[in-house]
């Protein structure tokens, strides 16, 4: 049996301790910033605290028992799971629609490129107060459009009347996350091998059958990944949902963030808060594993 020899053996331990060294502070990170809040909340679930005085009272299961019974938890669920189906509805398919239009035209489309993709680099708070204004009552697009077509004043409330709010912060959404999927669909294309396209010109395809018959079935997998971040995303929603309606009309909008938001710092109640939060945390990880295990996509490239 042929024996190592000591020079391999020094450089397998000397690449095993870079790549410990240079791994560290990753691991430390992830440990510190993501590991260790997921177990605190859990344990955190397990107490009556307000998150300010140092005395907290040990309740066991009991926060977790009242959630299971808590209509509201649920009903804000309900919400996300529209608002999951939605985004997945709305944004991958325009955003696979502008990608398909911009790989077609080239670069004789870059201006579009920059002008859709601008709603995506703009801060979600932002966006929020822009459309609070935009769909105002009193003197928002939509009721002023309606004042000048009727000749009357005509008061149009889509951010104060169920279920209409909450379609309407789901079309803001789909608004500034849309370019993102668009962005990810182009790259997709760009992975195409440009000889699947000469070779579909030359058996008699045009663009259209070209696009459908061999490119989009192509992106499957991007397909997979994008529902995936799509799905996930809409499942925790906090900042736009909260500076347009902060989860009203009497709750329509109410969403699993910011219903943990407020249980945790308006009514300081930091433990069933943390229970909340638990819950979204198993509720999105079952959801995500459940997507994936069903949506098997077989990657040919």
């Amino acid at each position: 049996m042929q024996k190592k020899r000591p020079h391999t053996t020094i450089m397998t331990k000397g690449t095993s301790v870079a790549a410990a060294i240079f791994l560290a502070p990753a691991i430390a990170m992830i440990l510190l910033y993501m590991i260790y809040p997921i177990i605190d909340t859990f344990l955190t679930s397990q107490y009556d605290w307000n998150g300010i005085s140092p005395d907290r009272t040990f309740v066991g299961l009991e926060n977790w028992s009242a959630l299971l019974k808590d209509s509201a938890f649920w009903s804000a669920f309900q919400h996300n799971l529209v608002v999951m189906a939605f985004s997945i509805l709305l944004q991958i398919p325009i955003g696979l629609m502008l990608a398909t239009f911009l790989d077609a035209t080239g670069r004789r489309s870059n201006l579009f490129k920059v002008i859709w993709f601008f709603p995506y680099l703009m801060s979600s708070v932002a966006i929020a107060f822009l459309f609070s204004y935009i769909l105002a009552t009193n003197g928002g697009l939509f009721s002023t459009l309606n004042t000048l077509l009727a000749g009357k004043r005509v008061v149009v409330d889509l951010l104060g009347k169920n279920p209409s709010a909450l379609f309407a912060v789901i079309g803001v959404m789909a608004w500034q996350f849309t370019p993102f999927y668009m962005v990810y669909f182009i790259a997709g294309y760009a992975n195409i091998s440009t000889t699947l396209y000469e070779a579909a010109v030359i058996d008699g395809c045009n663009r259209r059958q070209y696009t459908f018959l061999v490119a989009i079935p192509m992106l499957k997998p991007i397909f997979k990944t994008a529902c995936t971040m799509s799905m996930i995303g809409s499942l925790k929603y906090f900042d736009m949902i909260w500076n347009m309606t902060q989860g009203g009309p009497a709750g329509g909008t109410e969403l699993m963030a910011t219903y943990m938001y407020k249980l945790s710092f308006q009514q300081w109640k930091m433990g069933y808060g943390s229970a909340v939060a638990a819950g979204m945390f198993i509720l999105i990880t079952a959801i995500a594993l459940l997507f994936t295990k069903i949506f098997v996509v077989k990657e040919e490239y």
